[in-house]
């Protein structure tokens, strides 16, 4: 009889995926673990699951344009669990309670300089403060926050829940240094002693439409008009 060959060897494939809301949180959160402590009444807990990923919950509540949702599973049953909403509840309640965060791990005597006190810069910031680093934060604005602060009308974002969020951060002992321009990388690494430098000066720039004779008048792009 002929041989039939080699037989084929089969294995078993495993692959790890994120639950589709985990996955489609722009700010990495572990959506589904924060969501059921809250759905139990641990709000504090839900939190602090936030706040391990993302130090801005009341913010991130109010105007992120919640992906998780429009991927959540539930929109197959009838509807999409209300993510942004719960968000902005533990939140609102963790100021209404003064819930400090995380405190920071043993210092680690490294010192780094972050350029730019929007989302970006103040998020590396409260990571790199909660593994223990001192950390300096430089902007050239009046106000911390970047676009959060200047681009973002305060009918969808209050001041004093942005102000109320970017102080916990400068509780944990970050410093913020407003209305210091940085030219100079190296020279203010040097003067500073700072061991490394985070660059998070943001991208202020608008699209352009295609307007015939677009220079002819005065027409503004969405930033300039919304920062004045």
């Amino acid at each position: 009889s002929k041989s039939a060959g080699p037989v084929a060897k089969r294995h078993a494939t495993y692959i790890q995926r994120l639950p589709p809301c985990n996955s489609g949180c722009p700010a990495g959160e572990n959506i589904q673990a924060w969501l059921a402590a809250a759905l139990e009444g641990r709000d504090r807990e839900a939190w602090e699951t936030i706040v391990a990923d993302n130090p801005f919950p009341a913010i991130h509540g109010r105007v992120c344009y919640h992906p998780c949702e429009t991927v959540c599973c539930r929109g197959t049953l009838d509807e999409s669990v209300n993510i942004h909403a719960v968000e902005r509840y533990l939140g609102d309640r963790a100021l209404a309670q003064d819930w400090p965060l995380p405190e920071p791990a043993e210092s680690s005597g490294r010192r780094v300089l972050v350029i730019g006190a929007g989302p970006s810069g103040l998020s590396a910031a409260y990571h790199l403060r909660r593994l223990g680093h001192a950390v300096s934060v430089f902007d050239a604005g009046p106000v911390a926050g970047g676009m959060m602060a200047l681009g973002i009308p305060r009918y969808r974002l209050p001041r004093e829940i942005l102000a109320a969020e970017i102080a916990r951060i400068e509780a944990l002992g970050v410093e913020i240094r407003l209305n210091h321009k940085v030219t100079d990388l190296l020279a203010h690494r040097s003067a500073g002693h700072f061991h490394a430098i985070f660059v998070a000066v943001g991208a202020h720039l608008s699209q352009r439409c295609d307007i015939p004779a677009r220079d002819a008048g005065n027409i503004y792009d969405a930033i300039s008009f919304l920062r004045e």
